[in-house]
């Protein structure tokens, strides 16, 4: 029996089949090819409002290009996307930027900047670079520090604060900018198991605080599994599983999935799947 004060809750509707679920990203046959390579290979798949959606699979699986190509920073060679059933470049720029919102994996200098100052970056999509802030601004910029629990450095600069310092004043800046959708790319790649825990706690709290659709790529299939509604996994550029972590850690899909054999295991506590490498 699950210990429900360590089981994390599901998203609403965010059970089996997201029956009544507002589709956030479709997408049909969508590749990206360099020369002499194709990154994403005919991938088909939906995305949904309020779920929190891990990307795994190994090392040059497509995750990072296929969160790009969500993010409109890389633009699809094959097939059609969506995003709120329009079609994805039909979308002026600063319009999406109101809908959605992009942490990449190696987020740029913000040297020099306070953390209120990074925080209100999230507010150019509604008030432009040179765009006068007014009260209901500042009301957003705190508000967003405080749901990520960085106000107490607002006047600090961001460049001395710890990693997971950092990633959540990330967080909070993308929480500012009022945006229905995140999209997070290894957003805990260079943080240790403590950090790493105090951000996806933090992302899985927001998501089911605001009702916000997060798609997040992740290398650990197990902080995947524990934080996430659904898993999606590529593999050599291809879809080859989508389901809730359950369906997903199976030592047959982990080995389709990674190529190598692994066990799974039941969380003593919570009963959630465990894997490891035999």
């Amino acid at each position: 029996m699950k210990s429900q004060a360590n089981v994390i809750p599901l998203l609403p509707e965010a059970q089996d089949a997201p029956s009544g679920a507002a589709s956030l990203f479709e997408l049909r046959h969508v590749g990206f090819s360099v020369p002499g390579r194709r990154l994403v290979d005919d991938v088909s798949l939906s995305l949904y409002a309020r779920r929190v959606t891990g990307l795994i699979g190994h090392n040059g699986s497509g995750k990072s290009t296929l969160i790009k190509l969500l993010a409109r920073q890389l633009h699809a060679t094959h097939g059609t996307l969506a995003f709120g059933g329009r079609p994805l470049a039909g979308w002026p720029t600063r319009e999406f930027a109101r809908k959605l919102a992009y942490l990449p994996q190696t987020p740029p200098s913000a040297a020099g900047l306070l953390v209120r100052e990074l925080v209100a970056f999230g507010r150019y999509p509604w008030r432009g670079a040179l765009g006068r802030f007014g009260p209901d601004d500042w009301r957003k910029i705190d508000d967003a520090m405080a749901s990520t629990d960085v106000i107490q450095f607002a006047d600090q600069q961001v460049e001395t604060l710890s990693g997971g310092e950092r990633q959540r004043v990330w967080l909070a800046m993308l929480i500012a900018q009022d945006a229905e959708c995140l999209l997070l790319d290894e957003p805990i790649s260079a943080l240790d198991v403590s950090h790493q825990v105090e951000v996806l706690s933090l992302v899985r709290k927001l998501a089911i605080e605001r009702g916000l659709g997060v798609v997040v790529v992740l290398h650990d299939v197990n902080m995947a599994a524990r934080y996430c509604d659904e898993l999606v996994a590529l593999r050599g550029g291809k879809l080859v599983a989508q389901g809730s972590p359950a369906q997903i850690v199976t030592p047959a899909r982990l080995k389709e999935i990674y190529g190598v054999s692994m066990g799974v295991i039941a969380h003593p506590d919570t009963g959630e799947p465990l894997s490891f490498v035999r």
